[in-house]
C-alpha cells in the first residue's frame, strides 16, 4: 500500500504548453532534494518520479524529460565535466621533461656558487654556465610544442613569448655581442631565471605526481614579486649595453640594395624590444598577481582569522 500510494504522489503529467513548474521535492537516503524542471515544456512531455526500493532507505529516482536545446544544460548542471589532463604516457613524458629541466637549473645555480667561491668575485661568472645555460633555455622550445599539441594547457602565444624572449636574448643578443658578457646586467637576468626556472620546474614536477608541498606553491607564487623586476632589469640593462657594438658593427643588419630589395636595422629592432617590455611586462606581472591571489588567497585569509 504505501509503494503504490507513493507511486501515486510522485506521478506527474505534463500536458498543456508553456506550463511552468517550480520543482520537484524528493526524498532521498533521508533527504530532501529539490530538482528543478525546466521553466516551459512543450506538449506531450511527461515529468514522472519513479520509486526505487531496494535495502537502503527509500531513494526516488527522478527523471525528467527537457525541451530541445536544455539538456545538456541540465546535463551540465548536475553532472559538470571534469577537465581532461594528458594521458599516461603524455604525463609520464612531462614529469621526465619537468625533471631534466630542474636538474639542468640546478647544475647552473651550482657552477655559478662554485665559479664565485673559487673567483671571489662576481665578474665574469658568465663563462662558467654559458654552456649549460644556451642548452636548457633553448631546451625550453619544447614548451611551446607542449602547448600546440594539447598536452599542456596553456597559450601557445603566451608561452611562445615568453620563451622565445629569452631564448632571443641568450643567442641574438649575449651570445652574437660578446662584449656584453662580462656585464653585472648578465648576471642579474641569469640569477633570476635561475631561481625562477629551478622553483617553476619543480613546481610542474610535483604537481603532475599530485604531490605539491605547499613550500613549492607558496615560493612558485611569491618570489616572482622580486625576481621577475630583476629579471627584465637585467634583459633591458643587457640590451641597452649590446646597442653600441650592434651599430658600429651592423650586427645582422641589411643594407639597400641588394637583389632582394629589403632592408633591415638590427639596432632599431633592439630598441623595439626595449620598448615592447613597457606594455607587456605589467600584463604579465599583473597576471601572476592575479594568480597569486586565486592559489593563495584563501591560505591567507584563513591564517588571519587564526
Amino acid at each position: 500500500m504505501l509503494h503504490r500510494f507513493l507511486r501515486g504522489c510522485l506521478s506527474y503529467s505534463v500536458s498543456k504548453r508553456r506550463r511552468k513548474y517550480g520543482g520537484v521535492t524528493a526524498l532521498v537516503s533521508g533527504r530532501h532534494f529539490r530538482v528543478w524542471s525546466p521553466c516551459s515544456f512543450p506538449d506531450s512531455v511527461n515529468l514522472t518520479a519513479t520509486v526505487v526500493q531496494d535495502q537502503t532507505p527509500l531513494r526516488v529516482a527522478v527523471m525528467s524529460a527537457a525541451a530541445p536545446g536544455t539538456s545538456k544544460a541540465a546535463h551540465s548542471d548536475v553532472a559538470p565535466k571534469r577537465k581532461k589532463g594528458p594521458g599516461a604516457l603524455a604525463t609520464a613524458y612531462l614529469v621526465i621533461y619537468n625533471v631534466v629541466m630542474t636538474a639542468g637549473w640546478l647544475v647552473i645555480a651550482v657552477g655559478l656558487v662554485r665559479a664565485y667561491l673559487a673567483r671571489g668575485s662576481y665578474h665574469g661568472l658568465y663563462y662558467s654556465i654559458e654552456k649549460p645555460l644556451k642548452f636548457f633555455q633553448t631546451g625550453a622550445i619544447l614548451e611551446i610544442l607542449h602547448c600546440a599539441v594539447g598536452i599542456v594547457p596553456s597559450s601557445v602565444v603566451l608561452t611562445g613569448f615568453q620563451v622565445m624572449s629569452r631564448v632571443f636574448l641568450t643567442w641574438a643578443v649575449t651570445h652574437s655581442v660578446r662584449e656584453v658578457q662580462s656585464e653585472d646586467s648578465v648576471l642579474l637576468f641569469v640569477t633570476a631565471w635561475t631561481v625562477t626556472e629551478i622553483i617553476r620546474y619543480s613546481f610542474y614536477t610535483f604537481s603532475l605526481l599530485n604531490h605539491l608541498p605547499f613550500l613549492i606553491k607558496w615560493a612558485r607564487y611569491t618570489f616572482f614579486f622580486v625576481l621577475y623586476p630583476m629579471g627584465v632589469t637585467g634583459e633591458l640593462l643587457t640590451i641597452y649595453a649590446a646597442l653600441p657594438y650592434v651599430q658600429k658593427t651592423g650586427l645582422y643588419s641589411v643594407t639597400l640594395p641588394n637583389k632582394y630589395n629589403f632592408s633591415f636595422d638590427y639596432y632599431t629592432f633592439l630598441i623595439l624590444i626595449m620598448i615592447s617590455y613597457i606594455p607587456l611586462f605589467p600584463q604579465l606581472y599583473f597576471h601572476m598577481i592575479r594568480q597569486r591571489k586565486k592559489v593563495l588567497g584563501h591560505v591567507e585569509d584563513y591564517s588571519k582569522v587564526e
